[in-house]
């Protein structure tokens, strides 16, 4: 499987009370479980089961996935932004892998 690469974009700077436009993006094949390879085997479930987004350690957005996701999943959602801070971004897979990335943000 290719490595998998979590992105993320909003913008660098708000005013306070600001609303902003988060986009996420993880690169990562979500494979069901329901397939077989060349040779008939079934290939195992892999997929991202959830994702959770959180601002200087407030939970900011959360939700669950299941197989019928596709492949590279891509979020969109909203934050009001108060003040200057972190938004930390985490991924888990089936298997246990987590995938973080962070993201600061300014409020002037």
């Amino acid at each position: 499987m290719a490595k998998v690469k979590p992105r993320v974009k909003l913008q660098k700077k708000a005013d306070k009370g600001e609303v902003i436009t988060i986009k996420t993006l993880i690169s990562h094949p979500m494979e069901s479980g329901q397939r077989k390879d060349k040779s008939g085997n079934v290939i195992p479930r892999k997929i991202i089961n959830s994702f959770k987004c959180e601002f200087n350690g407030k939970p900011v957005f959360s939700c669950d996935m299941d197989p019928a996701i596709s492949a590279n999943p891509y979020l969109e959602f909203m934050a009001k932004v108060e003040e200057s801070g972190t938004f930390a971004f985490t991924w888990v897979d089936d298997d246990g892998s987590v995938y973080t990335t962070e993201e600061k943000i300014t409020v002037e």
